[in-house]
């Protein structure tokens, strides 16, 4: 394997990292072992990467924060989230178009960001962009289906269904996206992980697809995007994936499989040769 560690050594084939937050940074308000010193090699190194969470609800000045509050240096450029992908596609789609958003300051900061008007009940959209919205309610339901019925196009900014939270699961924006589908019969344009447009945009962000590592710890979705995508991938088992349970989740029929697993993020920089 080429050592990295050389500053000439292999320039063409340096690596890059498109990096999970929640179980692979930090899990909820805990830190996860190493994860500071990962960072901090790939900025000695000069690698390439970009943190890459399926959260639509924070804006990446606001992850960035939570980053430096587990000691982990970041700045909101390096900061992709699924809410910045689903402006994105609205706004390649249908500049300075209409949006019906259900979501949280993330998701409105970013359409907004992206030169996207936001619009109320009483004017008809071209997209209703739909991400997680702890202030769901019958009315919003209600005025998604009119909308949709009208002919707006249905963007979902990722489809987790249940969200890890300080030792319990909450409701994700899949689950308010299947009231959603149920009501129309139909599926939405999904931005997020394990789907390609967060990933595409994020390659385009990162500004290299070469040698390109997405590393996350849930085979689903991380590993699932990286796949959909043509990228390398490492599971690290800190989060969904662990120690105890990895051999079974990766044994589920269809489940997508990792090029490598790792024990954690220190493991992954001796894999590469990083550390």
């Amino acid at each position: 394997m080429t050592d990295y560690r050389s500053g000439t050594a292999g320039l063409d084939k340096r690596p890059a990292f498109l990096i999970d937050l929640d179980g692979t940074m930090y899990a909820g308000h805990a830190p996860i072992p190493h994860a500071a010193a990962f960072i901090k090699r790939l900025r000695e190194l000069k690698l390439p990467f970009l943190f890459v969470t399926n959260n639509s609800s924070r804006t990446p000045e606001a992850v960035a924060g939570h980053l430096r509050q587990h000691g982990i240096e970041a700045e909101p450029r390096e900061v992709v989230t699924s809410s910045q992908a689903a402006a994105r596609y609205a706004a390649e789609r249908k500049p300075g178009g209409r949006v019906y958003a259900i979501g949280e300051e993330g998701l409105r900061a970013a359409l907004t960001e992206a030169g996207l008007e936001l619009v109320d009940e009483d004017e008809r959209p071209d997209f209703v962009v739909q991400g997680i919205d702890r202030e769901f309610s019958y009315a919003k339901l209600e005025r998604a289906v009119g909308f949709i019925a009208a002919g707006a196009e249905y963007v979902l900014t990722n489809p987790d269904r249940l969200l890890p939270a300080d030792g319990k699961l909450l409701p994700g924006a899949g689950t308010i996206a299947a009231s959603i589908r149920e009501a129309m019969q139909i599926q939405p344009l999904v931005i997020g992980k394990p789907y390609e447009p967060i990933m595409r945009f994020a390659l385009e962000r990162l500004g290299t697809a070469e040698n390109v590592w997405a590393v996350g710890d849930n085979p689903l979705t991380d590993i699932g995007a990286g796949k959909a995508v043509g990228l390398r991938t490492a599971l690290v088992l800190t989060g969904i994936a662990t120690p105890d349970n990895a051999e079974r989740l990766l044994g589920i029929e269809g489940t997508p499989q990792p090029d490598i697993v790792c024990a954690d993020l220190a493991d992954l920089l001796d894999r590469l040769g990083l550390s």
